[in-house]
């Protein structure tokens, strides 16, 4: 087996991530000591340089996938390494999406009105990608590969949860024609829309250009509605996210958020709409 080049990520986490990077580590190295193999062999088992094995026992690298499965299978594992992905797959994702998917994960309502891109629960991988790779200064090859993947399993709580929270967007007409990733990219970001629309957990309103009114000018928004009953608004500007659970705060956003959905089309005028755009794209 040749030594695969798809050796690992690239270790940038916080303190917690890094504490489960490092315990996968050790875990790695227990089953190999056991298993009486040196580094050098496990690597040429499994298609990985010697080097990654160290780094990855020592905690300095995070190992991808394949790798898990292919040391598990070599070590007789029985499934408890390849079993650690999940764990993996989390603590490579930035600390505030895992906050965010937490928060998501805890909301019977979230409400989200944008007027840049389509917002990141509803996006389609190859949009996601486009919208990372137009950051500047530029993520570097890794970190989009992070924070796509850690966009795509917060989409699972759309239609996967047992128990969905109900989800209302707000899309500016804007979003839907900004050829984000060229068109073909866009068409198929709208057919996702309109799948998305169809799902009984999910209302999607477009709020048109031609309105004279729109609430929403201050940009995007979410307001996440918890099962303990409290709110928690969420805000993203050029280089910083906020987050507010003051009550006077989430309020306003509440009383912003009911008028901007009243500015815009109904669910069903927004299909429609959406539909429209699609064929003229």
């Amino acid at each position: 087996m040749g030594v695969t080049e798809d050796s690992g990520w690239e270790l940038d986490l916080d303190g917690e991530s890094v504490v489960t990077v490092a315990a996968v580590g050790r875990q790695l190295r227990l089953w190999r000591e056991a298993a009486g193999l040196p580094a050098s062999e496990l690597a040429r088992t499994i298609g990985y340089s010697a080097e990654l094995v160290y780094k990855v026992e020592g905690g300095t690298r995070i190992p991808k996938p394949d790798f898990l499965d292919r040391a598990d299978e070599a070590l007789g594992a029985g499934g408890k390494l390849a079993a650690m992905k999940k764990d993996i797959a989390e603590a490579r994702y930035p600390k505030k999406v895992r906050d965010l998917a937490k928060l998501e994960q805890e909301a019977v309502e979230l409400g989200a009105y944008n007027n840049s891109v389509i917002d990141g629960l509803l996006q389609t991988e190859e949009y996601a990608r486009a919208v990372f790779g137009n950051r500047r200064p530029p993520f570097t090859e890794d970190e989009v590969e992070r924070r796509l993947a850690a966009r795509l399993a917060r989409q699972e709580i759309i239609d996967t949860s047992a128990a969905p929270p109900v989800f209302s967007y707000v899309l500016c007409e804007a979003t839907l024609r900004r050829p984000i990733g060229g068109r073909m990219v866009l068409r198929r970001q709208l057919e996702r829309l309109l799948k998305s629309g169809q799902l009984p957990n999910v209302d999607l309103q477009v709020l048109p250009l031609s309105r004279e009114e729109n609430c929403g000018l201050g940009g995007p928004f979410r307001l996440l509605k918890l099962k303990d009953g409290t709110a928690v608004g969420l805000d993203e500007v050029q280089l910083a996210s906020r987050v507010t659970t003051d009550p006077k705060e989430t309020q306003i956003l509440d009383m912003r958020y009911g008028i901007i959905r009243a500015q815009a089309l109904s669910p069903r005028e927004s299909l429609a709409f959406i539909e429209k755009v699609l064929g003229e794209t």
